[in-house]
């Protein structure tokens, strides 16, 4: 599981234990950004897209599906 899965899935689980307004204000902020990446992914996903993103300090362009792949589920 990559960082940013674990950080992901704290959060989700944080989210699903108390009500999201009780969330720091950047805490929030953080969770609407996971939302949309995981909508772009989807979304780019369904059109045969890729993404361009940075992994291990290198710019690559990776099929949106395979990314999706490798994201946690959102709750």
């Amino acid at each position: 599981m990559t960082k940013f899965s674990q950080e992901y899935m704290q959060i989700i689980m944080v989210t699903n234990e108390d009500n999201i307004s009780t969330l720091p204000f950047a805490e929030r902020v953080r969770l609407g950004v996971q939302k949309a990446l995981r909508k772009l992914a989807e979304e780019s996903a369904l059109k045969g897209e890729s993404l361009v993103v940075k992994i291990e300090g290198e710019v690559k362009e990776v099929p949106a599906k395979d990314l999706l792949a490798n994201m946690p589920k959102a709750r």
